[in-house]
């Protein structure tokens, strides 16, 4: 059997050169992934001498060659971790990134600060439902809803939202039951708002991320969360908030688009590295 140590650096070395950005964190999940075990037992492992038996290496060795070709990590294991969770992912959802983790943050801050005992919460545009599962999750006595369009997306969103008792709704995020007009406490969205001109540089975003999940539409990549916007409108409750994710290039658009829909307090928020990523704002009172 050869060692792990000498197929995690050849491993290593393989994938930075191809290009991809963290060779070293991919190939441990990729070991972790074929062997079933966590990062900490690798290292345990590793520092033991341990081996790759033969079947373990020949998956291995495929699974970097794809990653090598720029397919998400997220893809061949099949999983993406967003915030305490484990969300089921592959081709047809787009990836849960770091950044949204953020986003989240700002709603359950509100909740927090309202004391609300039973809040009504709703993620338009879910996806995988990483922002309505984690608000489920992290507030358990919350009535939380996933509105997602996509036929490719929408059995993630059931797969990761379900367990959290979240109700998922397969329908076009701005047409959402008129019964839920004016319950929300917060609606949360992270919509498609990448303008047409603004090809992602990222080869897996760019390649493997669904299109309907990364376009905006419109000039600016705006025509879509505009459209959720007004919606968001008509789902809170006055006094309820609204938190959009968008990119960094957008925050003054994004911030005239809050306060055109009738928003109130409208405020813009960084993400951990310092870079605008999304808007908020309260329903008129």
């Amino acid at each position: 059997m050869e060692e792990l140590t000498a197929v995690r650096r050849q491993a290593i070395a393989a994938l930075a050169d191809a290009g991809v950005p963290s060779p070293g964190v991919d190939v441990d999940l990729l070991l972790c992934h074929v062997l079933g075990i966590d990062r900490s037992e690798l290292k345990l492992r590793e520092l033991r001498g341990e081996g790759l038996d033969p079947g373990s290496r020949e998956q291995f060795t495929a699974l970097v060659a794809a990653r090598r070709t720029r397919i998400p990590l997220q893809h061949l294991t099949g999983v993406a971790y967003f915030r305490y969770l484990e969300l089921k992912v592959g081709p047809g959802v787009f990836t849960p990134r770091p950044e949204t983790e953020t986003v989240v943050q700002l709603g359950l801050d509100f909740l927090a600060g309202q004391g609300i005992g039973t809040p009504r919460c709703i993620d338009l545009c879910s996806g995988s439902g990483a922002i309505a599962a984690s608000v489920a999750s992290e507030v358990p006595a919350a009535s939380v809803w996933a509105v997602e369009l996509s036929d490719d997306a929408i059995g993630y969103t059931r797969a990761n939202c379900e367990p959290h008792r979240v109700t998922v709704l397969h329908q076009d995020a701005t047409q959402v039951p008129g019964e839920l007009e004016g319950t929300m406490d917060l609606v949360i969205s992270n919509p498609p708002y990448i303008p047409p001109n603004a090809v992602p540089r990222e080869v897996e975003v760019r390649e493997h991320d669904p299109e309907m999940a990364l376009y905006g539409l419109g000039e600016d990549g705006l025509d879509i969360p505009r459209a959720i916007t007004a919606q968001a409108m008509k789902l809170l409750r006055p006094g309820g908030y609204y938190v959009m994710e968008h990119a960094e290039v957008q925050h003054e658009t994004a911030a005239a688009m809050l306060r055109a829909a009738g928003f109130t307090q409208v405020a813009g928020h960084e993400d951990l590295t310092g870079r605008a990523r999304a808007t908020s704002g309260y329903a008129p009172q």
